[in-house]
Parts: structure tokens; C-alpha cells; sequence
């Protein structure tokens, strides 16, 4: 067995694993990342075609951890900027403003079909009895059957893989707002000066791509503290603690003290040995998660539209948002050029995750030709790439399942879990952060500076 001489062990070197390492490496501590792949950075990584940059998936910073935001800034220096830019719903060849707004919807879909919403949404709110706990009962509450159906149902099913009515409500995090009375209102009286308070239209970016933030965070950790191709495949344990991590291809395992877990739950679980009882296995089993098709367009064209991110409600797109890189920062293509990627959330047994490249391609191409975003000729190159345990899919019920785990896991007084998939929760950057430095904080507490 290696003797492992780190206060700190992190498996896996995603935002989350990195983020513990930049919080220990600021307080001193000793630390290790292990990370599977050839890179760090995880599902969160900007990528490069020719002149094109491009992120993996529709990234930015919000302002939601002033804090957290505070740190990012002083870690990219200049090259993090503030995008003004908004996110809307293509729905019937339109552009609707997301998160919904009163007066938007008005003028977009029509008086006589805005009048039937709002009957529905009244009817909706008289009915508060019909809260089931669901999500598809929470969006019915909050917006009434013919928004709901038009504009977040059919999304949400698309991007989870599941009925609404099968998952929780926590999939919406906080988007779930702006359509009341309230609102209408000040919308009818302010207009456009109103939309600043509600639609989502402002976030940090760097210059050159999200991935900037990953990259400056594996900067700071520094490489001595990154073991690049070690992938985890056994957590050995004495039922109290965590006692080393075997890797793969390698005969000997490590010496852990304290351990930062960022993998997903349920293979940190499987990874287990002596095995957890077959009852937990089975619950970690439970636990599914999402996976995503990136497609990325290269194009002869100077710009496609001014959105930051296009949702796509519509069952007859197989995708469910896609964004213009250039729209957040203008070193993401060349000059008189620009370029989409696009999203494609499915599972590993369905047919579209093992569909050829080329014709992945040319069935988003069409999609695009046909709403006449695009014409086939403006496609100067193509990519494709497939993200891993995108998201971890959030079912009705998923709560009770996760805490009885954590539970379970609780046993291990030297084991804490981080991360979207280590702690099965739809978070984002400014929340990997803040686990990551709390995290650290206890670990300061509990070993020596060095």
C-alpha cells in the first residue's frame, strides 16, 4: 500500500474537485486530485476548432454568491466581463422572453389565446389542492395547463426523460416566477423598463470561454497536486473510515486521510469495499443521470441572434437549447463568423447517443435550415461530443432516496461528498464554490496547516 501523505484527497477533478483544491490550497493544506481523464475540468471545459472557442454546454456566472463572485474576479483579473445578453423560448417560429413575462406573452401568442391562459391560470390557482408535490403539479399551480403545457412540460420531459408528473419540483430550481398579477401590472404601466427585474439577462463570462475558470483554478492548485489518468475503482474502508483508493492499473492502492468525494454518488457507492449491504446498493443503483450530445455548428455568418440561450419546448426538436458563443464573448469565433452548439439530453440505451457524427449533424442542420435560422451551405465544419452524467435526473422522491444514503454514509467520519453528482443535486459553479470552501474549512479544523 502507497502512503498517501496528503491531508487531503479529492477523487475526481471536475469544478467541484477543483474547487477544493483551490480553497486548500489557500489555507495550506496538503492535497491531491485524482482525476480519471487526461484533463481536468470535467463536463465544464471550453474547446477549440480551428479558430472557433466553444464551451461544453450553455455555461456563465450569475451573481448568486457575492462572495463566490467576488473570488472568481480576483482569479480571472480582466478577463472575466459582464454579458448583457437575454434567454428566450423558441416556440411556434417566435422568440418568448425566459423567465416568462406577462406582458411578452401578450404580445407574442395574441389576446384571445393570452385570454384562454389566463383563464387557466385562474383556474389553477383555485385548485391549489391539486399540489401533488410533482413538479408538473407546481408548474400547473404556478402557471396554469395551457402555459405550462406550451412552454415547460414538454421542455422538462425532453431534458430529464421522464413525465412531469414523475419528477420533483426541484428541477426548476428558481425559474419558476414572473407570471402574476403583480407583475402584469408593473409590466402594463413600466414596459421594457420593468424587464430588468425579472428576465435573467446579466452574467460574468471570461473572454475566452468558460472553461477560463477551470483552467486559472487548475493554475492555482498547481499540477503537483493533479494526477491526471488515475481512475478511481475501489474505495477500501474499515467500515469507520476511508482508508485508501485503488486505481486503475495499478496493483497498489493509496493511503487517504481525510477524502473529498465529487464522483457521482452511485459509483462512489458500487466502489465501496468491503461492499455497502445490498439494500444500499440497490438505492444507489436507483439513481439515474442524464446524459448529453453536444453538436457543434461552424458558420459563415456573422451572427444568428442576440440571446445568450434558446430554449426549445417543441417535441418535433430533438434538442433542447442551444447558444451562440460569440453572443458572450466576441473572441469565441472569428470575425464575420459565428457559431452554435446544441444540446441533445438522452440516455445511453437510446438511439441518438450511438447515431454517426454525420448524422447527428445533418439532423440538426435540417431542424435548422427549417426554421430558416441557417441555410446547409453556411456549415463550414462540424463537431460532436458526448457529456457523461450531465445531470443527475431529479425524480419524484429522489430526496428520501439521497438522504438515506447519506445517511448510510455518514459512517465514514473521514469522508465528505461535493459536487452536482457527489451530492445529487442540480447545482452550478457558485454552489461547487461555496461546498469547496466550507469543505475546507472543517478540513483546516480537523489537520494541521502545512
Amino acid at each position: 500500500m502507497i502512503n498517501g501523505s496528503e491531508d487531503i484527497t479529492v477523487l475526481a477533478g471536475g469544478p467541484a474537485g477543483l474547487a477544493v483544491g483551490y480553497y486548500a490550497r489557500k489555507r495550506n493544506l496538503s492535497f491531491a486530485i485524482y482525476e480519471a481523464n487526461n484533463r481536468v475540468g470535467g463536463n465544464c471545459i471550453t474547446l477549440q476548432k480551428g479558430d472557433f472557442r466553444f464551451d461544453s454546454g450553455a455555461h456563465r456566472l450569475h451573481d448568486k454568491d457575492e462572495e463566490v463572485t467576488e473570488e472568481i474576479k480576483a482569479l480571472l483579473g480582466d478577463e472575466l466581463h459582464r454579458v448583457s445578453a437575454p434567454s428566450q423560448i423558441f416556440f411556434r417560429d417566435r422568440y418568448i422572453d425566459f423567465p416568462l413575462s406577462p406582458l411578452d406573452l401578450f404580445k407574442k401568442i395574441g389576446a384571445i389565446e393570452f385570454s384562454k391562459a389566463g383563464l387557466s391560470f385562474l383556474k389553477a390557482r383555485v385548485n391549489k389542492a391539486d399540489l401533488d408535490g410533482s413538479f408538473e403539479s407546481l408548474a400547473l399551480y404556478r402557471y396554469g395547463r395551457s402555459i405550462s403545457e406550451k412552454f415547460l412540460l414538454n421542455y422538462s420531459e425532453k431534458l430529464w426523460g421522464l413525465p412531469c408528473d414523475q419528477l420533483s419540483p426541484n428541477i426548476s430550481g428558481k425559474r419558476l416566477k414572473g407570471l402574476d398579477l403583480r407583475t402584469f401590472l408593473i409590466e402594463a404601466t413600466l414596459g421594457k423598463l420593468a424587464k430588468t427585474e425579472h428576465l435573467d439577462g446579466a452574467f460574468y463570462y471570461p473572454k475566452m470561454g468558460y472553461g477560463r475558470v477551470v483552467e486559472k483554478m487548475e493554475e492555482f492548485c498547481g499540477p503537483e497536486n493533479i494526477r491526471l489518468n488515475h481512475r478511481i475503482n475501489r474505495v477500501v474502508h474499515d467500515g469507520k473510515r476511508i482508508q485508501a483508493i485503488g486505481v486503475e492499473g495499478s496493483d497498489r492502492p493509496f493511503r487517504v486521510r481525510q477524502v473529498i468525494s465529487t464522483l457521482p454518488l452511485s459509483l462512489l457507492i458500487r466502489s465501496l469495499d468491503p461492499a455497502p449491504p445490498a439494500e444500499i446498493l440497490q438505492l444507489a443503483n436507483s439513481l439515474r443521470y442524464r446524459h448529453v450530445r453536444l453538436v457543434a455548428l461552424f458558420l459563415n455568418k456573422p451572427a444568428i441572434n442576440g440571446n445568450a440561450t434558446v430554449y426549445f419546448p417543441e417535441k418535433t426538436f430533438p434538442f433542447t437549447r442551444i447558444y451562440e458563443p460569440r453572443n458572450r464573448s466576441q473572441y469565441m469565433s472569428p470575425s464575420g463568423k459565428t457559431s452554435l452548439v446544441v444540446e441533445i439530453p438522452c440516455h445511453r440505451e437510446d438511439d441518438i447517443w450511438q447515431l454517426d457524427e454525420s448524422e447527428l449533424v445533418q439532423l440538426v442542420t435540417q431542424k435548422l435550415v427549417e426554421v430558416d435560422w441557417i441555410q446547409a451551405e453556411d456549415v463550414i465544419d462540424s463537431w460532436c461530443g458526448r457529456l457523461n452524467f450531465a445531470y443527475p435526473i431529479l425524480e419524484l422522491g429522489f430526496e428520501d432516496k439521497v438522504t438515506q444514503l447519506m445517511t448510510w454514509l455518514d459512517r465514514f467520519d473521514n469522508l465528505w461528498l461535493s459536487g452536482r453528482n457527489g451530492k445529487f443535486a442540480y447545482t452550478h459553479l457558485h454552489d461547487m464554490m461555496r461546498f469547496g470552501k466550507e469543505i475546507v474549512e472543517e478540513q483546516a479544523a480537523l489537520v494541521p496547516a502545512v
